[in-house]
């Protein structure tokens, strides 16, 4: 992407964080969590983007998410996978984990593959409901549309405000707006990870998940 373009795209996105700020992004960051004991057991469940696709596996968001907390962090990322097998594989992963917590960052290929939003959001809507079945609490990660502002999927705040979820809303967006941060064009390379991986810190720790 030339110069001109990655101006004009942060423009893009930052107009696009403000509509999502006003629709109510801002206080969806701000709901609690309870916290997390010491040997509390973190899921991260998702596709490539938590697999760790474009850095070394001790580079993924989740392995330094691990150092961050001081707390169990398990990578379930599946590269390549759909919201509706990730439906089907989160049921037994929650049983034989049995995490506190779930961070949800998955649909990214059906936005790549221009698949049906209203089943991702269907989708989501299921996982989420798993999750909270199971007795673990729920972050969600929104992922972006992959337009040329890489703006979030707007469905993703609707899942956020219809569970009343926490929800980092932007942050994969800004990391692939900025080549120093990405390895392709929709994977993070280990910086990127790092700084998403930050940013979901600092998150369990504003939410109250996290204390010290």
């Amino acid at each position: 992407m030339k110069r001109g373009n990655i101006s004009i795209a942060k423009y893009l996105l930052m107009v696009c964080v403000s509509v999502f700020a006003l629709a109510g992004c801002d206080d969806q960051s701000s709901v609690g969590l309870k916290p997390l004991s010491q040997d509390a057991v973190i899921l991260a469940f998702g596709d490539s983007l938590t697999f760790g696709t474009g850095a070394q596996p001790e580079q993924s968001y989740p392995s330094v998410l691990a150092e961050l907390t001081g707390r169990q962090v398990i990578n379930a990322g599946i590269p390549g996978e759909l919201s509706g097998a990730g439906k089907v594989r989160l049921s037994q992963l929650l049983q034989e984990t049995k995490p506190d917590l779930v961070i949800l960052c998955h649909g990214g290929n059906d936005l790549l593959r221009k698949q049906s939003r209203q089943q991702l959001q269907n989708n989501l809507q299921a996982m989420v409901d798993e999750i909270t079945k199971s007795g673990a609490q729920v972050l969600l990660i929104a992922v972006p549309a992959f337009g040329i502002n890489l703006a979030p999927a707007p469905l993703y705040l609707e899942v956020a405000q219809t569970n009343n979820l926490p929800i980092q809303p932007t942050i994969l967006s800004e990391l692939l707006i900025d080549n120093s941060l990405k390895a392709d064009q929709v994977h993070p390379n280990a910086l990127g990870y790092q700084q998403f991986a930050q940013s979901i810190h600092r998150l369990l720790i504003d939410s109250g998940a996290i204390l010290y």
